[in-house]
């Protein structure tokens, strides 16, 4: 609630700029078929955003945004406390979703508090992308959740460093009783008991030096802290198997490089994820896409791969890597200023997995927009995608923007 104190002084102090804006969500997502261990074929969510910001000068700004929601299906908490942290396993009712201040002057840009740090060049897949957890709560629709950082970045001439200092934010996963969590076929009828989550408190770091020249970009990547995706330890007993969750250490040395030429733009995008938890698995990550324009059409195509140095783990939750070894491709059209249409797809080279997302949007009027999309999963048991193939799924949005 202090932030919503020192934004309100901010404004109300003469000679400042105070701008506000927002949405309100109503979204139906249908699944056509049941799965295993949830039988409900309808979720219902709303969701109101509101996004202020101060201008004090040139230099100073504040930023806020602040979100209530609420569902059909217990994805979010049933419950009036206000969350700021974001470390539980529902979505909180109300929350702090970004709050701070950023100071600008010369080539330097400050940034402290809750805020939102991206990563990478690649548009399909960001292996570098590490203080960006993630709402895995329906794994192929999944939203950006913000982190408590101390941010500082310098810029001359083509150069920029980027220091990041932040707090631990963990992605949030499935919840184990709804559809996008697919259980062994050995835990099928064994009674799980949740013990929840071991977070850890230590600092994460991390660098990034890019360079902006003629006809190329790059840049080079270090991190070292927490992976935000979980690792599960269990334990029988007689109730049933108790588990947690747990987040192993992480140090990250990754790039990415950018290419424009007359016909396309090539990228690539890679990253070496290595860890002293013994039960961790290492790896390399990696993606190379080509991404065209071409009239009203948008065109991304690519494959991302991974090598793996030490297996340790085969029970982890780890989407990035669940899109590895697969052809990815993106294509959006603007109809008109009024409407657009896209579609994304994610194919796994083995044939194990496919996973199609078509969107169409269409404005309505000044404040009303409407969506509709379909998403197709289909595969084998095994596979990542294939897991999820009872999870195909409709979705009709419509948003009132203010």
């Amino acid at each position: 609630m202090r932030w919503l104190v020192v934004l309100a002084a901010a404004a109300l102090a003469p000679g400042q700029t105070f701008t506000n804006r927002g949405f309100f969500d109503l979204r139906t997502t249908v699944y056509p078929q049941t799965a295993a261990n949830d039988s409900g074929r309808v979720v219902s969510e709303g969701l109101l955003r509101w996004e202020p910001s101060v201008e004090v000068s040139s230099s100073l700004r504040f930023f806020g945004s602040f979100d209530a929601r609420s569902d059909t299906h217990r994805q979010v908490e049933r419950s009036a406390r206000f969350d700021w942290q974001d470390r539980k396993l529902q979505r909180p009712a109300f929350s702090l979703r970004r709050a701070s201040v950023q100071f600008n002057r010369g080539g330097w840009t400050l940034e402290g508090g809750k805020q939102f740090i991206r990563w990478g060049k690649a548009d399909i897949l960001n292996p570098t992308d590490r203080f960006a957890p993630r709402d895995y709560l329906s794994v192929v629709d999944n939203d950006f959740l913000g982190v408590l950082a101390g941010r500082a970045t310098y810029e001359k001439n083509g150069h920029t460093l980027d220091a990041v200092v932040a707090r631990f934010t963990p992605s949030r996963t499935p919840l184990i009783n709804q559809r996008w969590t697919v259980l062994p076929d050995e835990l099928a009828n064994v009674p799980l008991l949740d013990e929840g989550s071991r977070h850890p408190e230590r600092a994460q770091v991390g660098l990034r030096y890019n360079r902006v020249g003629a006809g190329y970009e790059f840049s080079t990547v270090f991190f070292d802290g927490h992976h935000h995706l979980p690792l599960f330890d269990g334990v029988p007993s007689q109730q049933g198997v108790r588990f947690s969750r747990y987040h192993p250490r992480l140090r990250l040395y990754g790039g990415d490089v950018a290419v424009p030429t007359p016909w396309f733009t090539l990228k690539g995008e890679a990253a070496y994820f290595t860890s002293s938890t013994a039960t961790a698995d290492e790896y390399v990550l990696w993606v190379a896409q080509v991404e065209r324009t071409w009239g009203e059409w948008v065109f991304v195509g690519g494959y991302s791969g991974e090598v793996v140095t030490q297996q340790r783990n085969p029970l982890a939750f780890a989407p990035d890597r669940g899109f590895a070894s697969s052809v990815l491709a993106r294509a959006s059209y603007t109809i008109d200023p009024r409407r657009s249409f896209a579609m994304e797809t994610a194919v796994r080279d083995s044939g194990d997995g496919l996973w199609i997302k078509g969107e169409y949007t269409q404005q309505l009027s000044a404040h009303w927009r409407a969506t509709a999309s379909f998403t197709l999963i289909r595969g084998s048991r095994p596979d990542f995608l294939g897991q999820f193939h009872r999870n195909s799924h409709g979705l009709l949005l419509l948003r009132y923007s203010f």
